[in-house]
């Protein structure tokens, strides 16, 4: 049988990389010290996979525009301080390469700059399986579909051939927004009440659950 998907989307940060947590810190370190409003675990996690700029707005309300690139060179800070040591999800580099030997085109969606993407493939070494990326900081943030719409036209891949997997609930309206499927991942930012209200093809646990999907279906 034919696959089903000529294109498989990834997220990058809570789908593919156990970042979460350090994310969320780092939110919280910055805002401490600069005396802003320190948010709670769940709002810091809440905004993962945003652009930068739009999570510390809604992550730190009280956040004024003269104190914003203060705010963002400090989670860089504390971010960059622990980034090398950040690991993929266990099973991901494998899960990923198969995909990438069976044939399938893969993609990276994600709120992460353009240079902090590159940072963690080249840490991690995983870009050699990815045939496009697409970062928050070339066009509008999830869950606006531009990302996906950009990728779909790069690689010449119509909305019913592509399938998006991710972590949060902007990742699962962002594929709602584009005309594509989309697979929830549990071990990321988002509770699964709130993936599983945006109706994804499956919520999966962990990398071996996910690549057990793909053997079926994709």
């Amino acid at each position: 049988m034919a696959k089903r998907y000529d294109l498989i989307v990834f997220d990058w940060d809570g789908t593919v990389m156990d970042s979460t947590a350090v994310i969320a810190s780092s939110i919280q370190a910055a805002c401490r010290d600069l005396g802003l409003t320190e948010p709670s675990d769940v709002a810091a996690k809440y905004v993962i996979g945003l652009g930068l700029n739009e999570a510390l707005r809604q992550a730190v309300p009280d956040l004024q525009e003269s104190q914003r690139d203060d705010l963002v060179a400090r989670y860089r800070h504390h971010f960059l301080a622990q980034g090398e040591a950040i690991p993929l999800f266990e099973g991901a580099q494998q899960t990923i390469a198969e995909l990438h030997a069976a044939g399938h085109w893969l993609a990276v969606a994600t709120g992460k700059s353009r240079q902090g993407l590159k940072r963690a493939m080249q840490t991690s070494g995983m870009e050699s399986y990815f045939h496009a990326t697409r970062t928050a900081d070339q066009t509008f943030s999830k869950p606006h579909p531009a990302m996906l719409l950009e990728i779909m036209d790069e690689l010449g891949v119509a909305a019913q051939r592509v399938l998006m997997v991710g972590d949060t609930t902007h990742d699962l309206q962002m594929a709602r927004n584009a005309g594509v499927d989309a697979i929830g991942m549990t071990h990321g930012a988002h509770p699964v009440d709130q993936l599983r209200a945006l109706e994804p093809l499956a919520l999966l646990d962990d990398f071996v659950g996910l690549r057990a999907w793909f053997k079926e279906y994709a």
